[in-house]
């Protein structure tokens, strides 16, 4: 017998919720026996479904951000943004498929017209992450069944109960139940959900080692749909600039907004040592006053914990390796509660480091190299596998124009936090942070495919060049 999946509340370890692993067989055939009714629905029906699902967060906002704030520990305040998220998600897919995926119509010679339009794919395999359990998802979600795609939605099995409550939300606003199915279930479930024949594409976020693995197990089958938005190591470079303060702010939104657990945290702060030990005072000064709680703490925390004990274990083992390697402590990480995976915020200096090691840690830790040219600042940026998000704080312009043209990165940022982008923009990365589809404005690239079509009403056509002589003669007997 499989035992349920569980799931506990990290400030607390309470349990919060509990369930059981789903069939991956029938929810695929379910959402593939409603997916032709689905697509047959005329666009205006779908956005005004969607819309519904809008008033329905709406009514139900503080519920699903309590919800989200205890099943991933985030505080009210960051809960409360990504439903925010959540909802302007609609209107922006909406308008974001009229100007990308919407039908047009060329004319051509001979009174002929060429049409683009476009058709979804099928059944869609939605697999989420757990730091943003409701917005991310949903980010796939929403351009999916806008486009006339089925939906199997496999949440994190670190949040289910944020994953399910979605779920339920969709169907209370009509959008039909089998066209929309949750599937409960670990890694071994989402990898089964990802082979299942009947799955046109998988829409994944999550870690860059689960992403490599489903574009290799795809690689010989170009049918595949992949939109893979996965990990990062991304860095925020700080210049010449009097604002010490304010770009001091801008480094901890970057490294310490969601207790770091944003794929566009920045891990690293490569700083011009000119200014580097002013920056590195007002950083540290400001973390040290970071507030670190439960979600509904008084007064207002800044950080939550992170998702789970493994992962604040990691976390510490990660500052140790970098500190017993040469990386010079500005502010040790530690674990105020026993038990609970909370951790305060870590920065440390791995300037004298021969080799940092190229990986993501998610989570408030932030790395620090001092460099003396503008040129190895890039360099120093570019050193990653990742390239998902790059910020510079200060400089010029035609240093920025420098940095923009030359930084490996899908996002760049100048003079603003690595963290966060408006719905009205692409949101990607290349290198192992993505794969050439990004999310966004952009989902409805890959939710359905074009295509073309030469189109009269009337019957028309000769051959002009190629033919025999006809022979009269033979005509007339």
């Amino acid at each position: 017998m499989v035992a349920p999946l569980l799931s506990y509340e990290p400030a607390t370890g309470t349990l919060l919720w509990q369930g059981e692993t789903g069939d991956v067989d029938a929810e695929v055939a379910r959402a593939r026996g409603a997916w032709p009714k689905w697509a047959a629905q005329p666009i205006a029906y779908r956005i005004e479904t969607l819309r519904r699902f809008v008033n329905v967060v709406r009514r139900q906002e503080d519920a699903l951000i309590d919800l989200i704030a205890r099943e991933t520990g985030k505080p009210l305040w960051d809960a409360r943004a990504e439903v925010e998220a959540v909802i302007a998600r609609v209107d922006s897919t909406v308008a974001a498929y009229s100007e990308r995926t919407g039908q047009k119509r060329l004319e051509a010679a001979l009174g002929a017209r060429q049409s683009v339009r476009h058709k979804p794919h099928g059944v869609m395999a939605v697999l989420g992450p757990y730091n943003a359990p409701a917005d991310l998802p949903n980010g796939h979600i929403v351009p999916a069944l806008l486009s006339g795609n089925a939906v199997v939605f496999k949440p994190s099995e670190k949040t289910p109960a944020v994953g399910e409550m979605l779920v339920k939300l969709y169907h209370e606003a009509g959008i039909p139940t089998d066209a929309l199915r949750l599937l409960i279930g670990g890694p071994d479930i989402g990898k089964a959900l990802a082979a299942h024949p009947d799955v046109a594409g998988i829409l994944f976020t999550g870690s860059s080692q689960a992403g490599m693995a489903i574009n290799r197990q795809f690689a010989a089958q170009p049918s595949k749909i992949l939109a893979l938005e996965m990990g990062a190591n991304n860095a925020i470079v700080v210049w010449d600039t009097p604002e010490i303060s304010a770009a001091a702010a801008l480094v901890v939104q970057s490294a310490f907004l969601s207790g770091g657990q944003r794929c566009t945290a920045a891990s690293r702060l490569i700083v011009h040592d000119t200014v580097a030990d002013r920056l590195i005072g007002e950083v540290k000064k400001l973390a040290d006053r970071l507030i670190v709680d439960h979600p509904h703490a008084s007064p207002t925390p800044y950080m939550g914990p992170v998702i789970d004990n493994p992962t604040a274990d990691g976390l510490t083992e990660s500052f140790l390796y970098l500190m017993s390697h040469g990386g010079r402590p500005i502010k040790h990480m530690v674990r105020p509660k026993d038990g609970l995976p909370f951790v305060s915020p870590a920065i440390i200096d791995v300037t004298a480091m021969k080799e940092r090691p190229d990986v993501e840690l998610f989570g408030p830790l932030l790395q620090i190299v001092r460099v003396s040219e503008f040129g190895e600042a890039i360099a120093e940026a570019n050193a990653s596998r990742y390239g998902l998000a790059a910020a510079l704080i200060g400089g010029t312009p035609e240093q920025y124009n420098r940095f923009w043209s030359n930084i490996r990165a899908g996002m760049i940022h100048w003079n603003r936090p690595t963290t966060g982008l408006a719905a009205s923009a692409p949101t990607g990365g290349i290198g192992i942070s993505g794969n050439h589809r990004p999310g966004g404005w952009y989902a409805a690239d890959y939710c359905a495919y074009p295509v073309v079509s030469a189109e009269i009403e009337n019957v028309r056509a000769s051959i002009g060049v190629g033919l025999k002589d006809i022979d009269i003669s033979a005509m007339g007997e």
